[in-house]
């Protein structure tokens, strides 16, 4: 059984509740539950979240010394700004996806740029919590 890390950055915790014209009215606990829901019989997964940069890079070193799998990350603003995030990604060395529940370029210009995404081996953007579901699903059949 395949070890699958759902990682959620800033503000992340917030879903459901800021910008739901934007994000839903999904909480982060009703998307882990959806995901535990399907893929419970075919990976084993962890969730994190945080709002600090500094526990996200921990969570990645953790999740390499412990021969994850593969790691969805939905890196919030930091997949705009952290060349550290980046940095710990590709040292990773681990099958990584970058998911982005709206669609990044069809807002703010400065969104459309992600420092991450070139550390992952692809990028789901704008189909809502579906990414998160799509991206494990394709961590599984590789």
């Amino acid at each position: 059984m395949k070890k699958i890390a759902i990682l959620n950055g800033p503000n992340l915790d917030r879903l459901g509740k800021r910008e739901p014209e934007i994000y839903g009215r999904a909480t982060l606990a009703d998307l882990e539950q959806a995901l535990r829901t399907e893929f419970a019989a075919k990976a084993q997964l962890e969730f994190f979240q945080s709002n600090h940069e500094g526990a996200l890079i921990d969570k990645i070193a953790a999740l390499t010394d412990a021969k994850y799998d593969g790691i969805v990350i939905n890196g919030g603003a930091f997949t705009h700004t952290s060349v550290a995030l980046r940095d710990a990604l590709l040292g990773a060395h681990l099958p990584t996806i970058e998911v982005h529940i709206s669609n990044i370029y069809k807002r703010e210009e400065f969104r459309h740029t992600s420092l991450t995404a070139p550390a992952c081996i692809a990028v789901i953007t704008g189909l809502g919590l579906e990414g998160y579901h799509a991206a494990i699903r394709f961590l599984l059949k590789s």
